[in-house]
């Protein structure tokens, strides 16, 4: 059973409790990392300067464990232990310098790996802290939810874009439950912290991978009339990572196309 209640390990004001601390921070620093990338998207970047995009960073990183504890009536830890913040801005200035190293399919290709590796962690600590609140398993799914998207959504809703969780996102909720209902799983089994969270991240990293590599994505609303029906054609991993989704990543505007002198338009 995971334990909350492991003596701290401290330096100054860093923190880590046991093993919750550990993974927590794994999360926030790979979704901030993604924040920082997402920023310098052409689709969502807004003229930001860098400390708006070091921001995004932050926002991505603890955003969803920040509204993780609110719901749970908990101070953030983000805001009570100095390691959150420093290593989601270190995190972020990392994804800022990303940003201009190599091409736009090479950054594509990064951001989608990293929220695939974030999003379950993510997923397990909202259920393992659910779980110790004594919630049931509705309300720990629900956590395992909010925990890998809230940060998602903060950033979409600042950039004038559809959030994620609402839009075709390859399985991007459904993993995310899946995730939390796989550690809720084992543990009820009896199953030790790290091998309940190792299998369950095994499990949603290897779905969230295939999803954006084959194209696997919720199905969408029957259009009403007159609704334009938009094109399905997205940069799938495998396409990117080949370097073939030219088309694809001109659809979401992603791609600066250059037209030689004399062309004709």
């Amino acid at each position: 059973m995971f334990d909350l209640s492991a003596t701290p390990i401290t330096f100054g004001d860093f923190v880590w409790t046991g093993d919750f601390t550990t993974i927590d921070l794994i999360a926030a620093t790979t979704n901030a990392l993604n924040g920082a990338l997402l920023a310098r998207r052409p689709d969502h970047y807004r003229n930001y300067t860098i400390v708006g995009i070091l921001l995004m960073a932050l926002v991505g990183g603890i955003g969803g464990g920040v509204a993780r504890d609110v719901l749970l009536g908990d101070v953030p830890s983000a805001l009570t232990n100095p390691a959150y913040i420093l290593l989601c801005l270190a995190a972020g200035l990392l994804g800022y310098a990303l940003a201009f190293k190599g091409g736009q399919l090479f950054r594509e290709g990064l951001f989608q790996f990293m929220t695939s590796f974030s999003l379950p962690w993510y997923a397990i600590v909202g259920a393992q802290k659910a779980v110790e609140a004594g919630l049931p398993v509705l309300g720990a799914l629900a956590l395992a939810v909010v925990g890998p998207t809230a940060g998602r959504y903060f950033i979409d809703v600042t950039s004038g874009v559809p959030p994620k969780q609402f839009i075709r996102g390859e399985w991007f909720v459904g993993i995310a439950a899946l995730t939390g209902l796989v550690w809720i799983i084992c543990d009820a089994f009896g199953l030790n912290t790290w091998l309940a969270t190792g299998i369950a991240f095994l499990i949603g990293f290897t779905l969230r991978v295939l999803a954006l590599y084959l194209g696997w994505e919720e199905p969408l609303a029957k259009e009403p009339k007159g609704v334009y029906q938009h094109n399905d054609g997205r940069p799938l991993l495998g396409r990117k990572l080949a370097g073939k989704s030219q088309r694809e990543m001109r659809d979401l505007g992603l791609v600066v196309e250059t037209t030689a002198p004399g062309d004709a338009k």
